[in-house]
């Protein structure tokens, strides 16, 4: 073999003879394997080699004559003329196609065209029923017997008497035995106060609800017991929280923009809402009597149909009109930092995710003062979930049956069938199935509840008794 040094001049010169003049593409290709071969056979060439080498290939391929054939000819229409690739359908699972934007807006366009047939129905055959002077006439027409005015001012005294139980604790005048036997007696008077009063007095006119404040909040760091203090209980009374904490998380400082969207929006929701009740909700329901005493169960469905979009839209409107704008409103003022009243539940795959999710301040409050106590006595979870079912069961009877003055359970019945159904629902459905059940329960469970109660009302009352 000879030097490497002798043969670089020689595949210099013929690269440079190739870059001037056209020669056979067999020797040259035969020279570029020779040199290739024998630099793999000694060290490796240069880097300038193989760049030259390269744009010897480039300039060979410019300059060599394009030879055509039938079969070439023939793939290249065939290419040009085919549209068709392996692929799956949009809506297929497999597709991974996740843009559905154009059918959500197709849905809420048949959701506005539907109800506004519903709305022109209930127009033309109901005519306007809206009647905001009907609502402010029951506050002035029975001015002296308001259970909801007594019942708020006298709220007052529950209050006082934790207050001062707790201070005695404080400094050790009462056992803790005696201040958990005060507070269990207050706890229950305060819960059967309310329904003593509601079924004695005959008046059931609704009364504002007073408005408390207790002046500026203060920001400085508090301990026990110097937290036992008027301000304090009074700010815990009106703060959104049903759990109390020594020191609340706080805003620097009321935002008056935000404060002026909140109260509008609470003003304008309320006469929305009445509005809705008076001319879509009291019509729809007084038409469904017929069916419930004639046992005609075809128009039964039909009626409770009819009523769930009403219904579900007033309890949305309500959702956002209290959990958003009035808890807001409430939080804005108090400069009250923590400002999660709900997340998303709309989202719910499970009927125990909804119900964690929906109701924050309830939701801590269960699970601070009542399930966790529960877990640590050494009570399965299925058991503490259950107790905190039957306990919210309680409350919306308690919360529904006394102002009716009838006593029915339907609503506790309805609340104990949230355990078989978050049951079927976590053990059988998942996902977007899940949340469709979810979805289901909340428009159909509540109008349900809805016409039993006003059917036992308007029998209890209305019908005359044979």
């Amino acid at each position: 073999m000879g030097d490497r040094n002798d043969r670089v001049p020689m595949m210099t010169r013929r690269t440079r003879r190739s870059t001037i003049g056209p020669t056979p593409a067999v020797p040259n290709s035969k020279h570029a394997n020779n040199g290739g071969k024998q630099a793999t056979a000694g060290e490796k060439p240069p880097s300038h080699l193989s760049h030259s080498h390269g744009k010897v290939k480039e300039e060979k391929r410019a300059h060599a004559p394009v030879t055509t054939t039938p079969r070439y000819e023939r793939n290249k229409i065939t290419e040009r003329l085919s549209c068709h690739v392996l692929q799956e359908s949009l809506l297929s699972s497999a597709s991974g196609y996740r843009n559905y934007r154009g059918i959500l807006n197709w849905c809420v366009v048949m959701l506005v065209l539907s109800n506004a047939r519903l709305f022109l129905e209930n127009l033309i055959k109901y005519g306007i029923l809206v009647d905001p002077i009907q609502v402010v006439s029951l506050f002035l027409k029975d001015p002296y017997s308001w259970p909801a005015l007594c019942l708020v001012i006298v709220s007052n005294v529950f209050i006082m008497a934790a207050l001062y139980t707790e201070r005695r604790l404080s400094v050790g005048t009462i056992s803790e035995t005696t201040g958990t036997f005060l507070h269990f007696v207050n706890l229950t008077t305060l819960l059967c106060f309310p329904s003593a009063t509601v079924l004695t007095l005959t008046s059931m006119t609704p009364g504002p609800s007073v408005a408390r404040s207790n002046g500026s909040a203060v920001h400085a760091h508090v301990s026990y017991p110097g937290n036992l203090t008027h301000r304090d209980i009074y700010y815990f009374v009106l703060a959104p929280t049903l759990c109390y904490e020594l020191n609340f998380p706080r805003s620097p400082r009321i935002r008056k923009s935000f404060l002026l969207r909140r109260l509008f929006e609470m003003l304008f929701l309320m006469q929305l809402l009445i509005g809705l009740v008076q001319q879509w909700m009291v019509p729809t329901i007084q038409n469904s009597m017929k069916p419930f005493q004639d046992m005609d169960f075809s128009r039964m469905m039909e009626r409770m149909l009819k009523l769930a979009v009403p219904n579900h839209l007033i309890w949305l409107i309500f959702f956002y009109w209290f959990f958003h704008s009035s808890m807001n409103f409430v939080a804005e003022l108090l400069q009250f930092g923590d400002r999660e009243f709900y997340r998303d539940w709309w989202n719910s795959e499970t009927v125990t995710y909804f119900w964690s999710n929906w109701n924050i301040p309830v939701h801590k409050w269960c699970l601070r003062h009542f399930y966790q106590p529960i877990m640590r006595r050494g009570v399965s979870k299925w058991v503490a979930r259950t107790a905190v079912f039957l306990l919210s069961a309680f409350f919306h009877e308690y919360l529904v049956s006394v102002p009716l003055k009838m006593f029915r359970l339907w609503a506790f019945m309805g609340m104990m069938a949230q355990i078989p159904l978050a049951w079927f629902v976590s053990r059988f459905l998942r996902g977007n199935y899940g949340n469709a059940a979810v979805w289901i329960s909340l428009i159909i469970g509540q109008p349900v509840a809805v016409l039993m109660y006003f059917h036992d009302y308007y029998v209890l009352h209305y019908v005359p008794q044979s």
